[in-house]
């Protein structure tokens, strides 16, 4: 016979034998917990309706569609609101007609010229021109213009530039969505206002709102307009002119015509400086010499009547 002692041995380590098995179990089916939880939320939250599919399909199916969300993100990256800026710097034979060749351009291209400045500069008596465009033209013929660009004389430099306002798009429209819905409960609100000082709170209010709504807007179609139109910046210049003067090796030997010029050159510098000193000087003779003479003077007739007097 077996005693009870045996039997209750054996029992214990049947129990904790099944105790581990159990635990095991639990711990490699990770998915049971998951379960669990998606059960409970289920309960607690909104219900789907049942597609009778197996959950091993459901869960293929949710990974492809992970899947398929990223290859359209993929997508998207074509679509995105991209700012393009770029300038140029190009040395050319002629200033004028270079100008009137990229106007011509960027208009072909359903462009137009935004702002333009050109100023004359001169060494000795040669002169040159340098000046500066600044091209609106679509984005999409954007690379061909500055393609164009560099056909029309030397290139000194070149930078382009990209800046993605996508995201800042998506964030303005959504605070737009937000701030329309805002007004219309508030214009709600002021039709249903009873007292003079709920209609003012609620105009304030709907004051604000409406102001935040422009400046986002205009904000808005500020950014869609760098997007559809960008911005090249062109330099063009001509080439500095670099006269070929000899000194000669003793001074006689400077020609007559050039030493006659440059004496006048001279005289013409020392007239203007005697004339700007004469302009400096002449307050202080006003200020100080004028009552002098006038003093002396005085005191000279003072003299000559006592000398007459004493006769």
């Amino acid at each position: 016979m077996v005693s009870r002692r045996t039997l209750a041995t054996v029992a214990l380590v049947a129990l904790v034998a099944l105790a581990g098995c159990g635990a095991t179990g639990s711990g490699g089916d990770g998915g049971s917990a998951g379960e669990y939880e998606a059960a409970t939320d289920l309960e607690s939250g909104d219900r789907p309706q049942a597609t009778g599919a197996p959950a091993e399909e459901s869960a293929t199916d949710g990974g492809s569609g992970g899947g398929g969300d990223a290859s359209g993100d993929a997508v998207n990256t074509d679509n995105r609101a991209i700012i393009r800026t770029g300038s140029v710097h190009v040395e050319v034979d002629d200033y004028e007609s270079s100008q009137s060749e990229l106007t011509s351009l960027v208009e072909g291209y359903g462009g137009y010229v935004s702002d333009s400045r050109q100023d004359r500069r001169q060494i000795d008596n040669e002169t040159w021109v340098r000046g500066e465009l600044v091209l609106r033209v679509p984005s999409e013929n954007f690379d061909a213009l500055v393609n164009d660009t560099r056909g029309l004389g030397e290139v000194q430099s070149v930078e382009v530039n990209s800046r993605d306002v996508t995201d800042q798009l998506v964030d303005i429209e959504a605070r737009l969505d937000n701030l329309r819905a805002e007004r219309d409960r508030l214009r709600e609100l002021y039709d249903q206002a009873n007292t003079t000082e709920d209609v003012l709170a609620v105009q304030r209010e709907l004051s604000d709102v409406q102001g935040e709504i422009e400046r986002l807007e205009a904000r808005q179609q500020s950014l869609e307009n760098q997007v559809a139109y960008s911005t090249l910046t062109v330099r063009l210049e001509e080439p500095r002119p670099t006269p070929n003067r000899v000194a000669p090796d003793r001074w006689y030997d400077t020609p007559v015509i050039s030493a006659f010029m440059e004496s006048v050159d001279g005289v013409v510098v020392v007239a203007r400086a005697a004339v700007v000193a004469f302009a400096f000087a002449l307050p202080y003779f006003l200020a100080f010499a004028v009552p002098v003479l006038v003093v002396t003077g005085l005191v000279w007739r003072y003299a000559a009547r006592r000398l007459r007097s004493g006769e």
